[in-house]
């Protein structure tokens, strides 16, 4: 191992998980722009309430089975570029949606776009495991979350603000090129300055790794997909606050966006108390997110926002807290393995 490898400076590692970052930003907000409207244009185009739930349960379920698969591919091959390269030129079925006549390709492309998901993620999060070890996993990860975050409310800021001009599904649907372009352009920028992310993380004195993946971690894996399944999808909660009449229409979405903030702040806070203080951050984070449920489903304004806010909370630390306890748990020669089985089981259960 060379002395550059061995003091590669903290910089490299941050300006890499900026890169990740951008990726995720722009390619959120693709999908989550698109998510907001695909259901209303399967309706148009045709589809019956039980086709459009079933294209929804469908892509998530074979993203699910994809991420075993790929996540292993990951550790097998350490083509770590050419896998996420697959996974994220999948977004690109999102625009060509504005060119389904059918609801039959317009499903397809849905699903194809989850798949494409399934193939990136074990392979992206593997890598930021690597750049995260030398600046703290717990604010590279929740650094990583927030951006994906703003992508994830830009994007259906984006498609909102065109049907105020122009109610066009077709005309959403193609100006989600533009991010989606961006999004390859960046990733192409990541490969050219770390084609070998793995080095990102620097082996301890060369000792060898242990084969397989440790005990602690299926304990790991049931606690966090217990901790998805007890944890209700905002869907639901909007369904709870359109049918008790608790708010006017026009504030479910406004919530969904706090939660969504507030989520990306509290990923880097707890991510940077995780650095600091190690699990303690998780014992603060997850007791005190459980408290949203008797708050969002309790009849008040006020009380049902903090709810939101305290849902919010709970999404950050699901989505970057426990990956990076995963990062600092399996050794480099398993993590790509481990992040698939980990975004396969917690993904069927929670809210990924």
């Amino acid at each position: 191992m060379t002395n550059q490898k061995k003091n590669l400076p903290r910089n490299t590692a941050f300006k890499f998980i900026i890169l990740l970052g951008l990726v995720s930003l722009f390619s959120d907000m693709v999908y989550e722009g698109a998510r907001s409207i695909t259901g209303p244009y399967l309706g148009l185009l045709g589809a019956s309430g039980a086709i459009v739930g079933f294209v929804a349960g469908f892509g998530e379920f074979a993203g699910n089975v994809f991420r075993f698969i790929t996540g292993y591919l990951v550790d097998k091959t350490k083509k770590y570029w050419v896998i996420t390269f697959i996974g994220y030129s999948c977004i690109f079925a999102i625009p060509l949606l504005a060119f389904a006549h059918t609801w039959l390709i317009a499903s397809i492309l849905i699903i194809a776009e989850r798949i494409g998901k399934a193939i990136r993620t074990p392979a992206r999060d593997a890598m930021l495991s690597y750049a995260t070890h030398k600046i703290g996993r717990g604010v590279g990860f929740g650094l990583h979350q927030l951006m994906d975050q703003i992508g994830g409310m830009l994007g259906p800021l984006v498609i909102t603000l065109l049907f105020l001009i122009k109610h066009h599904y077709q005309l959403g649907f193609t100006v989600l090129f533009i991010p989606a372009v961006i999004a390859l352009i960046v990733l192409s920028i990541g490969k050219k300055q770390y084609p070998h992310p793995q080095h990102l993380e620097i082996e301890k004195n060369d000792i060898a790794e242990p084969s397989k993946i440790p005990s602690v971690f299926w304990i790991y894996l049931i606690a966090a997909c217990l901790l998805g399944a007890g944890y209700a999808d905002f869907p639901l909660i909007a369904f709870h606050f359109q049918q008790a009449h608790m708010m006017s229409t026009v504030w479910i979405p406004v919530f969904y966006m706090v939660a969504m903030g507030v989520s990306a702040l509290s990923a880097l806070l707890f991510g940077w108390i995780y650095d600091k203080k190690g699990s303690i951050s998780l014992i603060i984070a997850i007791p005190l997110s459980a408290l949203f449920a008797p708050c969002v489903f309790y009849d008040g304004f006020h009380i049902a926002l903090l709810g939101m806010i305290l849902w919010g909370i709970g999404i950050g630390a699901q989505r970057s807290l426990l990956k990076a306890v995963v990062g600092d748990m399996i050794t480099k020669s398993k993590r790509g393995t481990a992040y698939g089985i980990f975004n396969a089981g917690n993904g069927k259960w929670g809210l990924h």
